[in-house]
């Protein structure tokens, strides 16, 4: 890795292994399984069956609101296809260019999917209110079949990332896209049931903005994450202070600057330090075993140190020099 300042002659790069070190750190971590490639395709093709079932009964029984979910589903295999992509091009090996590889392309895909599924919901929320002044026809019996068709769907393909949502916001995504999903089925059933039996037409959309609620709730800590790691910030999970006084407490090091820690995907994080020795220049050994201390109680796998050791020639980057 290239040196941040004029002592190019003095870097020492200290890497653990680049493993896929999830973002809620600490020991007994357990970090997501590597790939979900056959999720997605499963999850895809069933989206993608159900979608064409679905439009086919609503040009059938001339269902408006089918052929909306329909639609509304469709979307949702753009999302799977859009975080299936990212997980691929993450495993791209790097170039002269593209130095990590494309790893960062799953914090895109993750605020891409946190995104659109708010402006889906958001959409929902606008239908429901709507609905208040002028109620739609209680849903039919196809409709309502349907409906419970896509819950066993949505519901199946969201179990199959339900594993990876808590190390890799990326699958986190299409957990919460294929979750919501299942909601929306739900409560098409629930409501359509009760009014089919009390008349209730208002519990339709109040039905509707429940679930848009929840579904907010939960997809905001992926936007906020996602918007985070995009920004090169210290990912959630980890204690930056904690991190510097780490460091600091290291054998030799008097002083410590140009600390940076980011995400380099959505399962493996990148730290860099200027680290000043006084009493001269460690050995690898020291910094194998820092770096090795760093993945085990931060779970932070790509490290590099670089080693100052004169005070006559101050670094570049020290708090007091930088412009």
């Amino acid at each position: 890795m290239a040196s941040h300042d004029a002592h190019a002659g003095h870097d020492h790069e200290a890497h653990g292994s680049d493993g896929h070190a999830g973002h809620s750190h600490g020991p007994g971590h357990a970090h997501a399984p590597a790939s979900f490639g056959k999720a997605f395709a499963i999850g895809i093709a069933l989206n993608v069956g159900f979608v064409a079932v679905e439009a086919t009964y609503g040009v059938l029984s001339n269902s408006v609101a089918l052929l909306a979910d329909a639609g509304h589903n469709l979307s949702d295999v753009l999302g799977l296809v859009v975080a299936w992509v990212a997980m691929v091009l993450a495993k791209r090996a790097p170039s002269a260019r593209y130095t990590y590889g494309m790893k960062g392309s799953s914090i895109l895909a993750a605020l891409f999917n946190a995104v659109f599924l708010l402006v889906a919901v958001g959409a929902i929320a606008w239908e429901a209110i709507q609905r208040f002044g002028e109620p739609a026809p209680v849903a039919g019996k196809t409709v309502m079949i349907v409906a419970a068709v896509g819950i066993l769907v949505n519901g199946i393909t969201a179990w199959l990332f339900a594993s990876g949502a808590k190390g890799d916001i990326n699958i986190k995504g299409a957990f919460l896209h294929m979750a919501a999903d299942a909601a929306v089925s739900a409560g098409v059933v629930i409501a359509g049931l009760v009014i089919l039996y009390t008349g209730w037409t208002w519990l339709d959309p109040v039905v509707s903005l429940a679930i848009v609620a929840v579904i907010v709730w939960s997809t905001w800590g992926l936007l906020r994450d996602s918007l985070t790691l995009s920004l090169a910030a210290v990912p959630p999970g980890i204690d930056p202070d904690a991190v510097r006084s780490h460091l600091e407490g290291l054998p030799g090091v008097a002083a410590l600057h140009d600390l940076h820690v980011w995400a380099m995907s959505t399962t493996e994080t990148c730290l860099t330090a200027h680290l000043v020795m006084p009493g001269g220049r460690p050995d690898d050994a020291f910094l194998m075993t820092a770096a090795k201390g760093i993945k085990e109680r931060f779970g932070i796998g790509h490290t590099t140190l670089q080693v100052e050791t004169s005070a006559d020639t101050p670094c570049a980057l020290a708090p007091d020099h930088v412009v």
